[in-house]
């Protein structure tokens, strides 16, 4: 599959386009506003067409999909584009500021006969699987689960992630990962519980903390930052057990992974060899358009994180729980 990459965004340069280099497919072309740019990322990479504007890169017809890591607030316009020219889509989270939108987005693309994925990288990886696997068959019923990402963004920073224009925010860059695995293990909450503050009077939220509950009496703790240092886990209490992860989200291709759990009364950690979850990602969007499959992040996942992250802000605003239908 020939990729075109719509940005020179340091996730795609530093981590998915090695992915997609490293696999059976081909990162064929690269466009940036600023044509020296794309050029000089091209030959750095070995990218062989370099493209000055983003439309450019979308009438290239010998591409079959385009990855784009734009800011969040661009996502869903340039994944229309793309769609429209017919390329298959995978898209950085979140793909939307919305749960309507995300829903319209992959209707767009349902009738543009394109496969559009959300690139939640670290759901691809061999210990997210084994953690899913062991909560649905080995551990009892859950009880709770916590998950948290968050980093330090240094003071003064003018940043994409702070810009209201852009739907940035803390829960929208690493809370929805957190709302991710709350979901992988627990599924979508009945009501939710948040408060969010703006540290930074930066018009965004910079720190998050929310409930996440369930009629089945389960809980969920959800919590994202700029402005402690990096944390990025998630925990899963059950009736006869626990499971922990740790980091839980990015971890590096070079990097091994662990996974401990208790049930039964033992305590077992395994461990990961050093896998790469960008390229896994990759390898796994390519599959589901070259088959017509589903992806694995597919339309049912991505609505329902959006529907949670919707409800988050909005209990934040108003001060009250919110009812999920």
């Amino acid at each position: 599959m020939q990729f075109g990459i719509l940005g020179t965004a340091g996730i795609g340069v530093k981590s998915v386009i090695p992915a997609v280099q490293a696999s059976d497919h081909t990162a064929a072309a690269i466009a940036s506003r600023d044509e020296a740019r794309a050029s000089a990322v091209a030959d750095e990479l070995g990218i062989p067409t370099a493209y000055g504007s983003y439309e450019a890169l979308l009438a290239d017809d010998s591409l079959d999909a385009v990855y784009i890591p734009l800011p969040n607030g661009l996502h869903a316009d340039w994944v229309r584009a793309a769609a429209d020219r017919g390329h298959h889509v995978l898209c950085e989270k979140p793909l939307t500021a919305s749960a309507d939108e995300t829903a319209a987005l992959f209707d767009y693309c349902e009738d543009a006969g394109v496969t559009l994925m959300e690139a939640f990288m670290y759901r691809f990886h061999p210990r997210t699987e084994r953690a899913a696997e062991l909560v649905a068959s080995e551990l009892g019923e859950v009880v709770s689960v916590t998950s948290n990402f968050s980093f330090r963004l240094p003071d003064g920073a003018e940043d994409i992630r702070i810009d209201p224009d852009l739907a940035g925010g803390s829960v929208m860059d690493v809370g929805c990962y957190a709302v991710s695995a709350a979901r992988l293990f627990l599924g979508t909450p009945d009501r939710v519980y948040a408060t969010t503050t703006d540290t930074r009077d930066c018009g965004v939220d910079t720190r998050m903390s929310g409930v996440l509950e369930y009629d089945t009496g389960a809980t969920a703790r959800v919590e994202s930052s700029f402005d402690t240092p990096e944390t990025q886990y998630y925990r899963v209490q059950t009736f006869d057990g626990w499971l922990e992860a740790k980091p839980a989200f990015n971890v590096g291709p070079t990097a091994s992974a662990e996974l401990t759990y208790a049930t039964d009364g033992r305590v077992v950690t395994e461990t990961f060899d050093p896998t790469d979850s960008y390229r896994r990602e990759v390898e796994a969007f390519a599959r589901a358009a070259e088959t017509g499959e589903t992806p694995r992040v597919d339309r049912e996942e991505s609505v329902a994180v959006m529907r949670t992250i919707d409800a988050i802000y909005e209990s934040a605003d108003t001060g009250r729980a919110v009812e999920l239908d």
